[in-house]
């Protein structure tokens, strides 16, 4: 089997150095003859020459690769934001990996370590069991650039993408108490990341300011945010009777359409469900969802370019940005009967 073409190969065939082909391949060969840089560039065609990665990241000192660690690649939610990340890394001539471990810390400390050994230029963490103790002791010590996203609750001073979701919550509730709905469930899972918990407290004062007590013994449904969880947990939120179910993400609200369809019930005749986050989704189950949307795409694209920015200046200040949120009706919402 023929071997793997080498630059030394390529620098032989034009009779040049290593060196030179080097740096004409590498965009910095404007001291060589035109004719030089034009035979380099054509034998690198002819001999179908494939730069090799590591010695390349030896000699740059960078892998020219971003890190990102999700909680759940299946979430339409984060394969949208990886887009958002992909476009802008693309422009910027760098690889983004996703990496899902399913909020397993064990496996997420492998992969985490696993991207330092191999010289990741910088990581996005958007797994909320990503801890203090792994950003201390693993990545400041060796200096890698990281960017939390939103749902990660650390109390850090690095860079973060957050989404404003006690807005969101607030502008949930009012949506629904202004329909007329008093008796309302609120499903979210058992232990509720930071933002999950902003959530809430938004949505709990956005009843309060029309009126509307809220009972986390009586009006909450504890389910995981899977459209199994929405499915599976659907008698649960009948046994208390709501005219209305705030979602906490879309997904568990498209589990509970099944259910509720499985039921007989009608939405939102019988009773209105809304989501959050505004997935993809939402415009093609029936009735379309009602949801506040987060501009995921947007939230990937602003995440690769505050951690490409951070790459470039490891000394800037600390870099926050927050996304606003806003209510998307459709037709899952209506009026209390």
């Amino acid at each position: 089997m023929k071997h793997k073409v080498t630059i030394k190969d390529v620098a032989e065939e034009a009779g040049v150095s290593v060196t030179t082909v080097s740096q004409i391949l590498n965009g910095k060969g404007a001291r060589f003859s035109k004719k030089t840089q034009e035979r380099v560039l054509k034998l690198k065609e002819q001999l179908h020459y494939v730069p090799d990665f590591n010695a390349r990241n030896l000699i740059l000192r960078s892998s020219k690769t971003i890190g990102v660690l999700v909680p759940n690649i299946g979430n339409p939610f984060f394969s949208t934001f990886f887009r958002g990340i992909q476009t802008v890394c693309r422009n910027a001539h760098y690889l983004p990996l996703v990496l899902s471990a399913s909020n397993d810390e064990e496996t997420e400390e492998y992969y985490l370590s696993t991207l330092v050994e191999r010289s990741v230029d910088g990581l996005i963490i958007a797994s909320s069991s990503v801890t203090n103790d792994t950003i201390d002791n693993l990545l400041k010590p060796n200096r890698i650039p990281y960017l939390l996203f939103d749902q990660n609750q650390t109390h850090d001073d690095g860079d973060r993408v957050q989404v404003d979701d006690y807005q969101g919550g607030y502008i949930a509730a009012t949506h629904l108490t202004q329909l007329g709905h008093r008796r309302i469930v609120v499903m979210l899972p058992k232990q509720p990341t930071e933002n999950l918990q902003k959530r809430l407290r938004g949505f709990i004062d956005g009843l309060l300011a029309d009126g509307v007590y809220f009972s986390e013994g009586r009006d909450l449904v504890y389910a995981p945010l899977t459209k199994l969880g929405g499915y599976e947990h659907t008698d649960e939120v009948l046994a208390k009777s709501p005219t209305a179910v705030f979602c906490a993400n879309d997904e568990l609200a498209i589990g509970l359409y099944r259910g509720l369809h499985e039921r007989g019930l009608r939405i939102p005749d019988d009773i209105s469900v809304m989501g959050y986050d505004n997935i993809d989704l939402d415009e093609y189950v029936t009735p379309r969802l009602t949801t506040i949307q987060q501009p995921i795409m947007e939230l990937g694209e602003a995440s690769a370019r505050l951690i490409l920015n951070r790459i470039n200046d490891l000394e800037m200040e600390r870099q926050l940005v927050e996304v606003p949120v806003k209510l998307i009706e459709r037709s899952s919402t209506g009026k209390a009967k």
